[in-house]
């Protein structure tokens, strides 16, 4: 039965006994409930190796339509429970954490983004998959950093667009494609840290190094990179020149798949910038893709909490423009 308590915090924290492999339990779970693990790139690297498949927006979003498992455990942000959710609206989604949110998500409301629809009719609304499904539900088209540009280039060339929430990603797309979508002020708490300080640094240090930046990144720090895109495309390179060393401006989560496929390979995280005085910020991880962890899958897959429910009217509008981006992708 759940507990007061968990229901206020949004997670389960009950404990296990001592000596209990949080690993094989939750592989067992998932046997026996019929169930299925989707962990982003940038969750721990525990939680990638317990996972049934692991991948980018793009591929969970894929994997999430056509599974044929009766629960979905989506480990990374809620927005991403929301897609797997909205896909799958017959299927138990579970979210190891329902406080596990998006500072991009966050940047843009849905009353905002409609009073904003409101003063420019006529236009059409690109967004991110970082995105609420009430945001998804005033959405034309969802992209994903791995297809934004190929979905922006199969859109009118004559249609007036705004692109949202991330801004560097919609500027990076309005660059490759010659458009000149209207770009929502929004970020990634994470990618807007790194800076072309740190990566010219690591550079004098690692002359022979590759740069890759995820396409969150500002200007500035993709204008030093050698390759730019979404943590699929990264990996895929790294991969396919395994020899080579690479400076990597990304979250850091992504390095254990990297490194895993690569073991021989060099991959350098690039820090977050410091600031005036000295200090760094925290660090390059994303806190909320860290509030997954094996005890809270394991107790989720236990008593089936939380899962994640999207409000039906908003569900049968916002499923519209995800299922485009799979159409067009």
């Amino acid at each position: 039965m759940l507990k007061k308590e968990w229901i206020e915090r949004g997670f389960i924290d009950e404990p296990v006994a001592e000596g209990t492999d949080l690993k094989r339990e939750i592989r067992r779970l998932c046997k026996e409930k019929d169930a299925i693990i989707l962990a982003h790139y940038y969750t721990r690297g525990e939680i990638q190796e317990v996972a049934d498949f692991i991948g980018d927006s793009l591929a969970l979003a894929r994997k999430a339509a056509e599974t044929e498992a009766k629960i979905m455990v989506m480990c990374g942000v809620h927005f991403m429970a929301e897609t797997c959710k909205l896909l799958s609206p017959e299927k138990t989604v579970l979210c190891p954490d329902l406080n596990a949110g998006c500072s991009l998500a966050d940047s843009c409301k849905a009353d905002d983004l409609k009073k904003f629809k409101d003063e420019h009719p006529g236009y059409q609304v690109v967004s991110y998959v970082n995105t609420t499904a009430a945001v998804k539900a005033l959405t034309d088209v969802v992209v994903t950093s791995g297809n934004a540009k190929k979905v922006v280039d199969q859109l009118p060339k004559d249609a007036n667009l705004i692109f949202g929430p991330d801004y560097n990603l919609g500027n990076y797309i309005n660059e490759v494609t010659g458009r000149n979508m209207l770009l929502w002020n929004g970020g990634c708490h994470v990618h807007e840290r790194f800076s072309v300080d740190e990566i010219v640094r690591l550079k004098k240090e690692y002359p022979e190094a590759i740069v890759m930046a995820h396409l969150e990144c500002k200007g500035p720090v993709l204008a030093l990179a050698d390759v730019k895109g979404s943590t699929a495309t990264m990996l895929k390179y790294a991969q396919e020149n395994p020899e080579k060393q690479y400076i990597v401006a990304t979250e850091a989560g992504i390095l254990h798949e990297m490194q895993r496929t690569c073991p021989d390979t060099k991959f350098i995280p690039v820090p977050p910038e410091i600031s005036e005085g000295g200090v760094g910020c925290s660090c390059n991880e994303c806190d909320y893709m860290k509030m997954n962890t094996l005890l809270k899958i394991y107790n989720c897959l236990k008593y089936g909490w939380p899962s994640v429910e999207v409000d039906k009217e908003i569900a049968k509008d916002a499923v519209k423009p995800i299922e485009r981006m799979l159409s067009l992708s």
